[in-house]
Protein backbone atom coordinates (compact mmCIF):
# COMPACT_ATOMS: atom_id res chain seq x y z
CA UNK A 1 0.00 0.00 0.00
CA UNK A 2 1.22 3.55 -0.59
CA UNK A 3 -0.57 6.57 0.56
CA UNK A 4 0.04 10.07 -0.59
CA UNK A 5 -1.17 13.51 1.02
CA UNK A 6 -2.52 15.76 -1.68
CA UNK A 7 -0.54 18.57 -0.38
CA UNK A 8 2.71 16.57 -1.11
CA UNK A 9 1.79 17.01 -5.08
CA UNK A 10 0.05 20.21 -5.29
CA UNK A 11 1.59 21.90 -8.02
CA UNK A 12 0.23 25.81 -9.66
CA UNK A 13 0.28 25.13 -13.23
CA UNK A 14 -1.33 25.90 -16.71
CA UNK A 15 -4.07 23.38 -17.71
CA UNK A 16 -2.77 20.78 -20.10
CA UNK A 17 -3.49 20.55 -23.58
CA UNK A 18 -3.86 24.18 -24.34
CA UNK A 19 -2.37 25.77 -21.15
CA UNK A 20 -5.75 28.24 -21.62
CA UNK A 21 -5.56 29.37 -17.69
CA UNK A 22 -4.41 27.98 -14.64
CA UNK A 23 -5.03 25.28 -12.57
CA UNK A 24 -3.85 23.87 -9.66
CA UNK A 25 -2.66 20.38 -10.27
CA UNK A 26 -2.46 17.22 -8.11
CA UNK A 27 -0.58 13.74 -9.54
CA UNK A 28 -1.17 11.52 -7.58
CA UNK A 29 -0.32 8.65 -9.07
CA UNK A 30 2.31 10.13 -10.58
CA UNK A 31 5.35 8.56 -8.16
CA UNK A 32 3.24 5.03 -7.76
CA UNK A 33 5.43 1.97 -8.87
CA UNK A 34 4.63 -0.82 -11.24
CA UNK A 35 1.10 1.55 -11.13
CA UNK A 36 -1.64 0.95 -13.79
CA UNK A 37 -3.61 4.10 -13.86
CA UNK A 38 -3.99 7.58 -13.11
CA UNK A 39 -5.77 8.98 -10.80
CA UNK A 40 -5.49 12.75 -10.56
CA UNK A 41 -7.37 15.81 -9.05
CA UNK A 42 -7.17 19.00 -10.71
CA UNK A 43 -8.71 22.45 -10.05
CA UNK A 44 -9.74 24.81 -13.04
CA UNK A 45 -9.47 28.14 -12.20
CA UNK A 46 -11.95 30.90 -13.37
CA UNK A 47 -12.03 31.12 -17.03
CA UNK A 48 -9.59 28.09 -17.25
CA UNK A 49 -9.99 24.52 -19.58
CA UNK A 50 -8.36 21.34 -20.37
CA UNK A 51 -8.28 21.97 -24.34
CA UNK A 52 -9.55 19.55 -26.76
CA UNK A 53 -7.29 16.42 -27.34
CA UNK A 54 -7.19 13.19 -28.51
CA UNK A 55 -7.96 10.46 -25.96
CA UNK A 56 -6.39 6.42 -26.62
CA UNK A 57 -8.27 5.28 -23.48
CA UNK A 58 -11.63 5.58 -21.62
CA UNK A 59 -11.58 8.45 -18.89
CA UNK A 60 -13.36 9.52 -16.51
CA UNK A 61 -13.80 13.48 -14.90
CA UNK A 62 -15.65 13.17 -11.79
CA UNK A 63 -16.90 17.01 -10.50
CA UNK A 64 -16.14 17.22 -6.98
CA UNK A 65 -17.20 21.04 -6.81
CA UNK A 66 -18.06 23.97 -9.08
CA UNK A 67 -19.82 23.65 -12.81
CA UNK A 68 -17.97 23.36 -16.27
CA UNK A 69 -18.76 21.84 -19.84
CA UNK A 70 -17.64 19.25 -21.07
CA UNK A 71 -16.94 18.09 -25.03
CA UNK A 72 -16.65 14.95 -26.46
CA UNK A 73 -16.53 15.04 -29.92
CA UNK A 74 -19.10 17.04 -31.02
CA UNK A 75 -21.64 16.90 -27.53
CA UNK A 76 -21.34 19.31 -25.22
CA UNK A 77 -22.83 18.81 -21.92
CA UNK A 78 -23.08 20.33 -18.11
CA UNK A 79 -21.85 18.84 -15.18
CA UNK A 80 -22.11 20.04 -11.47
CA UNK A 81 -20.89 18.51 -8.30
CA UNK A 82 -21.38 15.39 -7.61
CA UNK A 83 -21.93 14.36 -11.48
CA UNK A 84 -19.52 12.62 -13.77
CA UNK A 85 -18.54 12.38 -17.38
CA UNK A 86 -17.26 9.18 -19.07
CA UNK A 87 -15.05 9.97 -22.43
CA UNK A 88 -14.23 6.93 -24.72
CA UNK A 89 -11.06 6.26 -26.55
CA UNK A 90 -10.93 7.76 -29.29
CA UNK A 91 -13.33 10.82 -28.75
CA UNK A 92 -11.86 14.06 -28.87
CA UNK A 93 -12.52 15.74 -25.22
CA UNK A 94 -12.24 19.09 -22.90
CA UNK A 95 -13.84 20.44 -20.05
CA UNK A 96 -14.08 24.24 -19.01
CA UNK A 97 -14.76 25.98 -15.98
CA UNK A 98 -18.02 27.78 -15.84
CA UNK A 99 -19.82 30.40 -12.81
CA UNK A 100 -17.74 32.30 -10.15
CA UNK A 101 -16.34 29.10 -8.24
CA UNK A 102 -13.59 27.10 -9.43
CA UNK A 103 -13.72 23.66 -10.47
CA UNK A 104 -12.40 20.90 -8.98
CA UNK A 105 -12.32 17.48 -10.76
CA UNK A 106 -11.22 14.04 -10.12
CA UNK A 107 -9.58 12.63 -12.94
CA UNK A 108 -8.81 8.96 -13.77
CA UNK A 109 -7.70 7.02 -16.51
CA UNK A 110 -5.43 3.24 -17.28
CA UNK A 111 -2.32 3.59 -18.57
CA UNK A 112 -1.38 1.66 -21.69
CA UNK A 113 1.02 -0.40 -20.11
CA UNK A 114 2.38 -0.94 -16.03
CA UNK A 115 4.82 2.13 -15.03
CA UNK A 116 8.49 1.80 -14.78
CA UNK A 117 8.83 3.19 -11.96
Amino acid sequence: MIVVSEEDVRREEPTPHGHIGTSTGFRLTANIPQRTMEFRKRILHQGSAIGAHLIDHDEVYYVVSGEGEVHSNDETRRLSAGSMAYLYSGDVVGIHQLGDAPLELIISYPLAEKADD
